[in-house]
């Protein structure tokens, strides 16, 4: 699943592109893609609106609109991109408009479990969703407060949405190496000091990502190089890159997370 970097990187990408374009047209090859409105409404209402902004919430995408907001979560599989209007239509295309250019915005997601939203309010759809990580609300101080009001592990509640926003499963994993923090760690046991250096983390893997355009790995996202500076995803086996120990992997919350038993000590 795109995490926050991937996002960011697909926002950026799109923005110099989009804005200023007039929508004229949509076509839904697959009505369950839009979770509001309908597809009828849908079709009528972006019709004539031109974009003023591409932005990212979280793991949305959101195009800004005359009078709407566009928002779109590609979820596992889903990718956001610009064809030439002669380009052929492909298999797994869900929702394509046309803009006044002649060219054509695609949302294409083979497993079909993206969704997009078009809204007078994002908020309606974004309001229980946590601080940036690179946002003025997430300081180490808030982080410190916020791990010892809460009884839960460390992996399921970086996690959370609902918690802090846009990270996944990557870089989580990647986030808690630098920290030196187990994935297993209770929440309340996390010192001040721990707090800051997995806020310097966060910040630090997710800026180096945006970097490197986010990670290619496990879906249909490009360009990202971010898979080949891993610090412990996805090398199981293979030598810590701090203290050669081998990486290993265990299933927090459904979720296959990697660590190093050696930098990341449960005590």
């Amino acid at each position: 699943m795109p995490e926050l970097p991937e996002v960011e990187t697909i926002a950026r990408s799109l923005r110099p592109q989009l804005v200023g374009r007039r929508i004229v047209g949509a076509e839904l090859r697959w009505p369950r893609t839009l979770a509001a409105p309908d597809a009828r409404a849908f079709r009528r209402m972006i019709r004539g609106q031109t974009v003023r902004d591409v932005k990212r919430r979280a793991k949305f995408l959101q195009i800004e609109l005359d009078q709407h907001s566009l928002l779109i979560h590609l979820r596992m599989s889903g990718d956001l991109l610009i064809r030439n209007g002669s380009a052929a239509r492909e298999k797994h295309d869900r929702l394509i408009l046309l803009l006044s250019d002649g060219r054509r915005l695609i949302f294409n997601d083979t497993r079909k479990f993206g969704r997009a939203w078009l809204t007078h309010d994002p908020a309606s759809v974004l309001r229980q969703l946590g601080p940036e990580p690179l946002g003025e609300d997430f300081s180490a101080a808030w982080l410190y407060q916020s791990l010892r009001t809460r009884r839960r592990q460390l992996k399921p509640l970086l996690l959370d949405q609902s918690f802090l926003a846009g990270l996944g499963n990557i870089y989580t994993d990647e986030a808690l190496h630098m920290a030196r923090l187990h994935p297993l760690r209770s929440s309340r046991s996390v010192d001040r000091r721990q707090a800051g250096a997995l806020h310097r983390a966060i910040r630090s893997v997710l800026r180096t990502a945006i970097r490197r355009n986010g990670a290619s790995i496990d879906w249909v996202y490009r360009g990202g190089s971010y898979q080949e500076h891993f610090r412990v995803y996805d090398r199981v086996g293979k030598p810590c890159r701090v203290c050669g120990t081998a990486v290993r992997r265990i299933v927090v919350g459904q979720r296959g997370t990697h660590f190093c038993p050696n930098c990341q000590k449960l005590r």
